[in-house]
């Protein structure tokens, strides 16, 4: 839609000082969507030469604020680590037209803090850490999970610019597993849990992302039995952080959280206690855990994405 308040489009290569009413242009598919009454400057990133995706010595990954879903998906399926089908997934799960995928940027996802954002639960599921930097020239480092503070809120300070994301070498070499429930079948992600087991230490992470109003990471340093995980869960989430909208109420949203967390720790990680393969086990044990939650309607869990 036209926006009718701006007056004029800076180019971000000249630096000039911040002014209120002026803000970020990236993708500019949310800017453009609705109504920005209180704009009166938009200050253009997309000429700023940033490469998408850049390799660092340390065989981290930096993902440009201004790189599109397009030159990401495009990247991630010719990656050559293990996490590389997270991304496609992540890329996946917008639900958008290829022409959203040409201008949406990784930046402006994470900037706009939405639950639902998908580049928030892909970059806070990897360990993702975003590069601010302010007016000054100053620059700041914030893990995800930590910059996305609420629906829609962020660590962002006036006039301050997202430059960057840094995935850490680590994080790439990790086996994911991705799992996404919604109302529909092609409709907005309800909950969207990803689960990273580390083959360095055997450490598991569960982050819960869609469900909540701002990204849960969880870490556990040896997988964690059905009862640790759902006592982590529900520990950490307030009742007024399970995200409450037309996409899901609340209490659906935590259950299918739980439901797909246990999902996930049972792919991801065996139970701890198990025999090892071939070794007689005990005679009899009792359970220590709750059993798993029964099966909902196929319509109420989508594994794939979507």
């Amino acid at each position: 839609m036209d926006l009718n308040t701006v007056l004029d489009v800076r180019d971000a290569r000249r630096r000039e000082p911040w002014r209120q009413g002026d803000a970020w242009l990236g993708g500019g598919t949310y800017l453009f969507s609705e109504p920005q009454p209180h704009l009166r400057r938009l200050v253009d990133l997309s000429r700023m030469g940033w490469p998408p995706l850049s390799w660092q010595p340390d065989g981290s990954l930096d993902i440009a604020a201004t790189c599109t879903i397009t030159e990401l998906s495009r990247f991630g399926r010719s990656l050559p680590t293990t996490a590389a089908p997270l991304i496609e997934q992540c890329c996946r799960a917008f639900l958008a037209s290829f022409k959203i995928w040409n201008m949406a940027t990784v930046g402006g996802n994470l900037c706009n803090g939405l639950p639902a954002g998908p580049m928030i639960s892909l970059t806070a599921a990897l360990d993702g850490e975003v590069l601010l930097q302010g007016q000054d020239g100053a620059t700041r480092r914030l893990p995800v999970a930590d910059f996305v503070l609420g629906a829609g809120v962020k660590d962002l300070r006036e006039g301050e610019l997202l430059r960057s994301v840094r995935v850490p070498a680590r994080a790439l070499d990790c086996r994911t597993a991705f799992r996404q429930a919604s109302l529909y079948g092609l409709g907005r992600s309800g909950v969207l849990v990803i689960g990273a087991s580390d083959p360095r230490d055997g450490s598991l992470t569960v982050t819960v992302t869609a469900a909540t109003t701002r990204p849960f990471r969880f870490w556990f340093a040896l997988p964690p039995t059905v009862a640790e995980l759902r006592e982590a869960i529900d520990g950490a989430v307030r009742a007024d952080e399970w995200f409450d909208d037309i996409h899901g109420l609340p209490d659906w949203r935590r259950h299918m959280a739980l439901r797909l967390a246990e999902e996930i720790r049972r792919e991801l990680a065996p139970d701890r206690g198990a025999p090892t393969p071939g070794a007689p086990g005990p005679a009899a044990s009792a359970p220590d855990s709750e059993p798993a939650p029964a099966t909902d309607p196929v319509t109420d869990h989508q594994e794939g994405p979507r």
